[in-house]
């Protein structure tokens, strides 16, 4: 719904961040801790300037398909932003690294996952991802595995600073959120790339980055609307003159 009403109000897609509006119903209200919600059907709502619920990354649907069935999961929640917000797809694991957090059951365990992941960070092969992961994740590690707001775990309080790759300090979702939104470009452009991927039916490659810079710098003079975004693509030569088959 939140999608739906950036393509019918045309707004620009950097209000999937940081919409000051959200859709519930009773029942997300009461997860979300949203009061005077009654009913079943969805409405759509404001969110003040201080909600953590505003935009994608404080939705139930985003943090949950970027949880484990048993936790939050800094590893997935901070490659899907990285990946699909950004643009930078972290490198996989080296070979034969143990990547399970629950691999000895006998083992003692610190009671919260940032305890397990800065053990789990001394080995020296993980280190160099999770440094670029764990931090875009941290941040919002007051969202359980289901999108509820928490305050501590494992009776542990969370701690949600961190400092991002470049030398970004944060230390909330209010803080990541405004992270990627200094990087709107980048966003857009991540967005225009999958948008191209839709609309051909392929993966994009380097010849098709010029395509896509030029459709990014025309949509930024009408505020990067959603329609100015897929006119581009419309017009591009890449969709116009696609050929079936290529790879």
């Amino acid at each position: 719904m939140l999608f739906d009403s950036i393509v019918r109000e045309d707004r620009s897609l950097t209000t999937l961040l940081d919409a000051d509006y959200t859709f519930v119903n009773e029942r997300l209200a009461k997860a979300y801790g949203i009061p005077g919600i009654r009913g079943d059907y969805f409405r759509r709502i404001s969110l003040p300037a201080d909600s953590p619920r505003r935009g994608l990354l404080g939705q139930g649907s985003f943090l949950t398909i970027t949880s484990i069935a048993s936790r939050t999961s800094p590893v997935l929640r901070g490659k899907w932003i990285l990946q699909n917000l950004l643009g930078a797809k972290p490198p996989d694991p080296p070979p034969n690294v143990e990547i399970n957090l629950e691999a000895d059951p006998k083992a003692k365990k610190p009671n919260s996952l940032r305890e397990r992941l800065e053990l789990h960070r001394t080995n020296q092969p993980c280190k160099g991802c999770h440094q670029i992961m764990d931090p875009v994740e941290f941040s919002l590690e007051h969202f359980d595995l289901i999108g509820k707001w928490r305050d501590t775990d494992g009776g542990v309080p969370i701690n949600s600073s961190g400092v991002l790759v470049d030398g970004t300090p944060v230390s909330s979702v209010a803080d990541l959120r405004k992270a990627v939104l200094s990087r709107s470009n980048t966003f857009i452009t991540t967005t225009t790339e999958r948008l191209m991927i839709y609309a051909l039916g392929r993966a994009v490659d380097y010849r098709d980055m010029p395509t896509v810079r030029a459709i990014v710098r025309d949509s930024a003079k009408n505020k990067n609307s959603f329609s100015s975004l897929v006119l581009g693509i419309v017009k591009s030569s890449p969709f116009q003159m696609k050929i079936k088959g290529r790879a």
